[in-house]
């Protein structure tokens, strides 16, 4: 019979360690403090507790007293049974049971005699993991350790159920921080402000579908009043697709530095981030020069389309005339298009994220409802034409989530 002094004691210490757990969030503290109570409390060598996986159905160890993380099959090991069975598991003699796996004690020098496993659960019944004590002091662990073992187990559950709540509520937190940042530094290499050209009106603008979009424009000032026009959509959307575009971007404003020739700065950029880029990565692209005096827009599109040259009586539809950038290694010949633009004649650039924008019927927004739009407003500035362009998207969808980026570049001869 238990000594009832030594009861009172270990149920002292297990309330002590309760009041304790119940203030710790933070979860490698928590582990450290429940492994010294089994330690205490259970009058064992060594504790160590299992965190269980439920996305792999794996038992791993973040925390133990004098072995490195393991990681293994939640239904493995003498661990893997008080997990499975939901019972607490007595083995009084180790190395006499099939289930124990000695190859822990060759790594590490150490000789495990006996051990005793408890199932940890949250409030619901759900597994959390498994803590194991090795190696009674004197003796096998007997029924009133396994009754303080699973009295401790029940408290230390809850505890850690809360805690990693709580770590995952942190890490989702500072991870919304980082999209938060992304984004305001994605912002920040949009244009300030739309270009004054004399004799034209230009307006850009974009919504990502996540913190960080795959999509951009950009306005670049070349010698003698021309104006470079970038409009690029990386595969995907989020920050992998942020990443590629800023280096799109880049490298696009590093080469009109040195040369307006597009067919250079089209080859080099596509070569560029094919080294760069994985094989299911590429970026769409209009890259074009307006000239104000000849009133023109040369241009190389890879991949981009399709682009529109829209006045109140007709439109021009063009496909786009190169590979989109990365696909391949080398673009063996760029060929330069060429809009002339009359007066009242607006250029329209746009991702495919107008284009593709779908009813609840699943039918899309297309390219005949763009071209009425800007018809139907040609007189309006474009700044404000873009926005209503959004707005009826908007509308046509049901205000469905957006699905991806949207990006437009409109440029107008007045």
């Amino acid at each position: 019979m238990k000594d009832p002094l030594r009861e009172i004691a270990d149920l002292r210490r297990i309330l002590d360690v309760a009041r304790h757990m119940a203030v710790v969030t933070d979860l490698d503290v928590l582990l450290g403090t429940i492994v010294e109570a089994a330690c205490g409390v259970l009058g064992c060598e060594r504790a160590t507790i299992y965190l269980y996986d439920s996305g792999r159905r794996e038992l791993y160890s973040r925390v133990a007293t004098g072995i490195d993380a393991i990681r293994f099959p939640a239904d493995r090991g003498i661990a893997g049974a008080a997990a499975t069975a939901r019972a607490c598991v007595n083995v009084p003699d180790a190395y006499a049971d099939a289930r124990f796996n000695p190859e822990f004690d060759r790594k590490h020098g150490f000789r495990t005699r006996n051990l005793l496993a408890i199932p940890l659960e949250n409030l619901d019944g759900d597994l959390i993991g498994v803590v194991q004590a090795i190696n009674k002091r004197g003796a096998a662990f007997d029924p009133d350790d396994e009754a303080l073992a699973e009295a401790l187990s029940a408290q230390a559950g809850v505890a850690l159920e809360r805690a990693r709540l709580l770590e995952q509520y942190a890490e989702k937190q500072r991870m919304q921080r980082d999209l938060d940042l992304a984004r305001s530094i994605q912002q920040g290499l949009f244009p300030k402000r739309d270009p004054h050209v004399p004799g034209y009106e230009i307006a850009g603008w974009n919504r990502p579908a996540d913190e960080t979009g795959g999509d951009c424009y950009d306005f670049i000032p070349l010698p003698d009043g021309r104006l470079a026009l970038l409009l690029a959509d990386a595969t995907g959307h989020g920050i992998g697709a942020a990443l590629v575009i800023a280096e799109a971007r880049s490298l696009v404003r590093a080469l009109l530095s040195v040369t307006d020739d597009l067919a250079r700065v089209a080859v080099a950029v596509n070569r560029l981030l094919a080294h760069d880029l994985a094989g299911d990565r590429f970026v769409t692209a209009f890259l074009g020069v307006l000239d104000p005096v000849r009133h023109c827009v040369e241009y190389v599109s890879g991949g981009q389309g399709p682009l529109l040259l829209v006045t109140r009586e007709e439109a021009v539809q063009r496909p786009a005339n190169a590979l989109p950038f990365a696909v391949l290694d080398e673009l063996d010949q760029v060929e330069i298009g060429r809009f002339d633009l009359a007066p009242r004649a607006t250029l329209v650039l746009l991702t495919d994220g107008f284009y593709e924008a779908g009813d609840p019927q699943g039918e899309l927004f297309g390219e005949a409802r763009v071209i009425s739009f800007i018809q139907g407003r040609a007189a309006e500035p474009l700044g404000d034409t873009i926005v209503a362009l959004h707005d009826a998207i908007q509308l046509f969808t049901r205000n469905a989530p957006q699905a991806d980026d949207l990006t437009a570049l409109l440029v107008r001869r007045l």
